[in-house]
């Protein structure tokens, strides 16, 4: 359990001391935020704020995740190392658009299809990995079941797997950068989120059927457990580090290397610790607003009106006259909300022996 401990400090400690060296480093650049010109009009004073600080967290959880086992003595797994291909991997594709943002100073950056195509290869990549590497239980990191709190019903098979491995990253990195919009809002609830899946993780260590002592009914056939809940914490660890930074009013944006990095993270770790659709609960607030997203453009494309006075959700607050902080901490508290309810679904099933 030390170790958990251990890469949440080290990730804390690296982003507290490394974001305002990254933030120096991209304002002597010009690496600054482009702006909507149709969005709010308070934003338009956080032009040229330095972005792409997805940079800081993804470089001090990969680094707390390495030296805590090098601390330790223990050798990293298969399921820890594919989070963080994910986490990565996800971060290049959202790097290369901030980047291209950046230079041509617009506000799309790839172009829609060259960006799906670099997701869709990080993500089918680490579906097929993730089926692969069995233990000596032939237990692989992930499962071609569907899960909730544990995986139930028939085998899906690999196909469909990757097409539904694929689907949960693409739809949590769009809703973590949908959630991007204001200053701390969506670093403040992704650490909610890793931070309850360092409880499952280490929950599920606790009563693995890998354990003579636990195995039986209600125990947990996931094959890494313990190390999933190291990586949960140097993310929440990183994370709340960014925030000191991030927080209103932002001296760094984490952009879209960041957001698509922390969908792609939260996307992993469901699937690898058998807790898929459970994550709709655990990450409501980004479910909420990549919906209020889908009304909103369902309903002016079939009404020709608009549900919300903006989308996504947070804005449309803004525009009633909520300031940022207001929205951001009421949101907070619904993310809180949703976590609570996901942790206590969890132990409810592990109590009811589903």
């Amino acid at each position: 359990m030390r170790q958990i401990l251990f890469s949440g400090i080290i990730g804390l400690f690296l982003t507290l001391v490394g974001t305002p060296l990254l933030i120096k480093l991209l304002a002597r650049k010009g690496y600054g935020q482009f702006i909507r010109d149709d969005g709010p009009r308070d934003h338009h004073s956080k032009r040229g704020t330095p972005t792409m600080g997805g940079i800081a967290f993804i470089l001090a959880t990969l680094i707390a995740y390495l030296v805590t086992k090098l601390v330790s003595g223990n050798s990293p797994t298969v399921s820890g190392l594919l989070v963080l291909y994910l986490f990565a991997g996800m971060g290049l594709v959202g790097f290369l658009d901030d980047y291209i943002k950046i230079v041509k100073q617009r506000s799309l950056g790839l172009r829609a299809k060259a960006k799906m195509m670099g997701q869709f290869i990080v993500g089918v990549t680490f579906a097929i990995l993730s089926l692969n590497f069995a233990d000596s239980r032939e237990l692989t990191p992930a499962s071609t079941h569907l899960s909730f709190t544990q995986d139930f019903g028939w085998s899906i098979g690999p196909v469909l797997f990757v097409l539904w491995a694929l689907f949960m990253i693409l739809a949590m990195s769009n809703g973590v950068n949908l959630t991007d919009g204001l200053d701390g809002l969506a670093t403040g609830a992704s650490a909610m989120v890793f931070g309850a899946y360092v409880f499952i993780g280490v929950w599920q260590y606790g009563q693995t059927c890998a354990n003579e002592l636990t195995a039986g009914a209600g125990c947990y056939e996931v094959r890494d457990p313990l190390d999933l809940a190291i990586v949960a914490a140097a993310l929440m660890g990183s994370l709340f580090g960014f925030l000191w930074w991030n927080t209103s009013p932002a001296k760094i944006f984490m952009g879209d290397t960041g957001s698509l990095a922390l969908g792609g993270a939260l996307a992993a770790l469901a699937i690898l610790s058998r807790t898929e659709l459970l994550l709709a609960v655990l990450g409501g607030l980004f479910v909420l607003i990549t919906m209020s997203v889908v009304i909103q453009v369902g309903s002016f494309r079939l009404t020709g009106k608009r549900v919300f006075k903006m989308a996504p959700l947070q804005h449309h607050f803004e525009l009633q006259g909520w300031s940022e902080v207001l929205v951001v901490v009421r949101f907070w508290i619904i993310q809180g909300i949703c976590v609570i309810v996901g942790l206590g679904i969890f132990y409810g099933s592990w109590v009811a022996g589903w």
